[in-house]
């Protein structure tokens, strides 16, 4: 598949054995901590789960039939603003599908998409054509060698992807940091969003309400306070992404802690990743050593998170929206606190099970969201 701009250039992933044999070697020379003093994981993760999934990684683990599964896909990468970004970019077959973005946030990829691309792309009435970005300083994008490579100019790099791309009309769409961004794209490039679906919202309480909370609102907030609590690596991002990069980059079970701590604390029960899927996730920041680059998105835009989880109606966004809340997701605003800051609430629902990760945990369930909102803005 050739694209139709001709400054993208075709991508596929090729690492070299030395590669693979390089990590191996430094996950048998793991110089390992005193097992925890709990038997649970409220001091981190426990060095018998680490050290059997690096043991794993070192022995069982097949990165190549992860590559082969992303090099199945069109790969390209397109310089804009600067910075090669990578994409995946499938074209339905239905010459009518609808145009849309996916933007994945931190500590994901774009393999946490690879079981809802094929789907999404299907010839039938509610067909997408997909893009699906790696942020800079991620995967297999460029790594920014420059501050301000924030939210606001990733948006902006996205709006001239799609019409590079020759999208005139698009669906943005994303969770965590591809929420803010899809947000952001509504505001920046409404002449040609048809409309943002986020997984969730991101929006502040209201305290007109506090008055006559509903029982999910108090569960919810309840919820936002505990992970409040429990924030300390996005700190860590926010003010020392270069400090705390050194052992992400050059240590892997480093790296996967820090990552599987999250992938555990944010999904919808601990088998709701396999193993695999774990692994494949920390290897798309192992391999292109983006532990310190991707963090740093959070010493770019993480004040403008906390402002939007501090202030109702903060970042007014007028473009259709779709919000789809998964039961183990925080935040979880409500549609009356999400109404403040999105004025065109077109679709909202509440699903049964899922998390943090809903494309990679419930594909089916994401596919059905995404395509129920798309039919009210086509």
């Amino acid at each position: 598949m050739i694209d139709s701009t001709g400054d993208a250039t075709p991508f596929r992933i090729e690492v070299p054995e030395a590669a693979l044999d390089d990590l191996r070697a430094r996950l048998r020379a793991t110089r390992w901590p005193a097992r925890e003093t709990v038997d649970d994981w409220s001091q981190g993760v426990p060095l018998a789960y680490l050290r059997e999934l690096c043991d794993y990684w070192a022995r069982g683990y097949d990165w190549r039939a992860t590559e082969a599964r992303l090099n199945a896909l069109p790969q390209f990468q397109m310089e804009i603003d600067g910075l090669g970004i990578h994409y995946i970019h499938v074209r339905s077959s239905r010459p009518d599908a609808l145009p849309l973005v996916l933007t994945h946030g931190w500590p994901g990829s774009v393999v946490e998409f690879l079981k809802v691309i094929g789907p999404l792309a299907e010839p039938g009435a509610d067909a997408f054509h997909l893009v699906c970005p790696s942020l800079p300083g991620y995967g297999f994008s460029d790594q920014p060698a420059e501050p301000g490579w924030g939210v606001e100019r990733i948006a902006a790099t996205w709006a001239q992807l799609m019409a590079r791309l020759g999208y005139e009309s698009y669906v943005a769409a994303g969770s965590d940091w591809g929420t803010s961004v899809s947000a952001t794209l509504g505001r920046l490039d409404a002449g040609h969003v048809a409309g943002i679906h986020l997984v969730p919202p991101l929006a502040a309480p209201d305290p007109r309400t506090f008055g006559d909370l509903t029982e999910s609102e108090r569960t919810a907030l309840a919820d936002r306070e505990r992970a409040d609590a429990d924030s300390g690596y996005s700190a860590v991002h926010e003010t020392r992404p270069q400090t705390i990069g050194y052992g992400l980059v050059d240590s892997p079970v480093g790296l996967c802690a820090w990552i599987v701590e999250k992938l555990r604390a944010w999904s919808d029960g601990e088998d709701a990743l396999t193993r695999d899927e774990i692994l494949d996730t920390v290897m798309l920041y192992w391999l292109p050593g983006t532990g310190a680059s991707s963090a740093r998105l959070y010493w770019e835009s993480f004040a403008m998170v906390r402002e939007l989880f501090a202030r109702p109606g903060a970042d007014v966004v007028t473009v259709p929206t779709g919000c789809s809340i998964f039961p183990r997701e925080n935040p979880r605003p409500s549609r009356r606190w999400a109404e403040r800051r999105f004025t065109d609430i077109r679709y909202w629902n509440e699903l049964p099970r899922g998390g943090h990760f809903a494309a990679f945990e419930q594909p089916q369930l994401f596919v059905d969201e995404l395509r129920a909102f798309a039919r009210l803005v086509r």
